[in-house]
């Protein structure tokens, strides 16, 4: 098998990322103009009955593939990863299955008692019929990424997008006129027709990958301790990511209820809620498409790593990776608080959107680079440091929530989100730095990236006041300085040496 780098990985993973972010913005913006923030903030109410059942059934599965097979492939024993791979689908097809039919069956109690908004039940019976599809495909993506074959989960999340949006089109006329419920089934229906698009074309690709491959050697390791590996990482690493995934479930079901103790009505509330995590917060989290894919790809790469005991590669990877993904949030908080109304005005025209952009701008750091660090972590197979400290974050943000958004409304959530963030990342890099014996360059990943941005930030604020805004609308105005300000940030890293030529070698050489 021809080794691929994590660059390259990397890159395939951000383009798919790309093509797929901007997809899902001309789907959230055409959404929130035909449904209003109340739309869309009932449509974010059944992301954590979403998120639970991957979690359950595919998230930990998952990562259990990726990594078992990039350590039987490290050595050579590739006869393994098929018969891993066909357990894991088993296991995660099968308690998808188990979950569809719970939604499915109980989605009158989930909508009344759990997320305490009737109108999402005909949105949860649709959803559930996408379940073992996810699952199933989650199970085939983590043997690719295990492989370090990137370009076949990129494609399939690509389709996955395009297929979302292809329903919202194609049968808005048909759900828009019915009201807001049947506007967020349609969205669920796009999410679920997504789903299962993705999971066709990622069975055909591994069909077509194995028949391929028709040499590759028996497996070395019988049935059950093939179960037994594979479930031995996947039990606690499904558990932890469930306990982190039911207390989010509980966060987000708690803000619209807590919002109208401050004295919101029903219908603000969703509508706040809507505009802040249906909204704000995907723009906040478009330049995490490059930490998100180096994430990914960091499992495989460090696992591997670790298996051969290469402890320079280990080190080299994670230094490079924190790095690169400092200069990310560093740069994109420079585009937040800059330009953050003008974003909110071009994409939602909502002032208000800005402002929350604002507000949220200065945990961008600290986002991005707790994708990493997870990356580096689970690559070490540290699953329960992860755990212990994503709890910690998660109890952070319960209490704020709890606490605060009664008192001060919005500002109390943005604190959880800030204060629980930051937390849960320096516990994270803490640990990342015990285990992996790094040591921080204050000076070339935050000081010197810090000027780059606030020099950045002063010319390209300059030039769009002073000579686009006269020239061009604001929309082309805001695309033009973007672009500057990403050249512009770039040239003042390398002015100042937080990046040099040596260090790209470096990377291009080695990773």
């Amino acid at each position: 098998m021809n080794k691929k780098n994590i660059v390259t990985g990397a890159l395939i993973l951000t383009s798919a990322n790309l093509i797929t972010r901007i997809l899902g913005f001309v789907y959230r913006i055409y959404m929130s103009n035909i449904i209003g923030a109340e739309g869309m903030g009932l449509y974010q109410l059944i992301f954590p009955i979403f998120i639970l059942a991957w979690t359950i059934s595919g998230s930990g599965i998952s990562l259990s593939v990726s990594k078992f097979v990039s350590q039987e492939n490290a050595k050579k024993e590739y006869g393994n990863s098929g018969r891993i791979l066909k357990i894991s689908v088993i296991i995660s097809a099968g308690i998808g299955f188990i979950i569809s039919l719970f939604i499915f069956f109980f989605a009158s109690f989930l909508a009344t008692s759990v997320i305490k908004e009737e109108r999402t039940y005909l949105s949860l019976r649709i959803l559930a019929c996408c379940i073992p599809f996810m699952a199933a495909a989650s199970s085939i993506k983590g043997y690719f990424y295990g492989l370090q074959e990137m370009s076949k989960p990129a494609i399939a999340q690509v389709l996955e997008q395009i297929s979302r949006m292809a329903v919202i089109f194609l049968f808005s006329s048909l759900f828009i006129h019915r009201g807001i419920s049947y506007a967020c089934a349609l969205a669920v229906l796009g999410l679920s027709a997504g789903e299962i698009i993705s999971f066709i074309y990622i069975f055909i690709a591994y069909r077509y990958d194995k028949n391929r491959k028709k040499h590759t050697k028996k497996p070395s390791i019988g049935i059950l301790k093939s179960y037994s590996l594979l479930l031995s990482m996947a039990i606690p690493l499904t558990i932890s990511k469930f306990i982190t995934s039911l207390l989010s479930s509980i966060e987000n079901i708690m803000i619209p209820q807590k919002l109208q103790l401050f004295g919101m009505s029903a219908n603000e509330a969703i509508g706040i809620y809507g505009q802040f995590s249906g909204m704000a917060m995907p723009l906040i989290f478009f330049p995490s498409i490059l930490t998100g894919a180096l994430s990914m790809t960091l499992v495989p790469a460090v696992s591997e790593a670790k298996a051969i005991k290469n402890s320079r590669q280990i080190h080299l990877t994670t230094s490079k990776s924190i790095h690169f993904s400092s200069l990310i949030g560093i740069g994109a908080t420079c585009i937040f608080i800059v330009f953050s109304k003008e974003l909110g005005l071009v994409f939602y025209n909502q002032e208000n959107v800005g402002d929350m952009l604002y507000s949220m701008a200065w945990i961008c750091p600290f986002f991005y680079l707790q994708s990493t660090l997870s990356g580096i972590l689970n690559g070490l197979g540290q699953q329960m440091v992860l755990f212990k400290n994503n709890i910690i974050g998660s109890l952070i943000s319960i209490g704020f929530i709890y606490f605060l958004i009664p008192k001060l409304g919005l500002l109390g959530f943005i604190w959880s989100v800030i204060v629980s963030s930051v937390a849960v990342t320096l516990l994270h890099l803490g640990k990342v730095l015990k285990f992996t014996s790094i040591s921080l360059d204050l000076n070339k990943w935050i000081i010197k990236p810090a000027l780059a941005a606030t020099a950045t930030g002063l010319t390209s604020k300059y030039i769009m006041n002073n000579y686009l805004l006269t020239n061009f609308s604001l929309s082309y105005s805001l695309f033009i300085i973007l672009f500057i300000l990403a050249i512009s940030y770039v040239f003042f890293l390398f002015l100042l040496q937080s990046i040099t030529v040596e260090d790209i070698n470096i990377i291009r050489k080695n990773l």
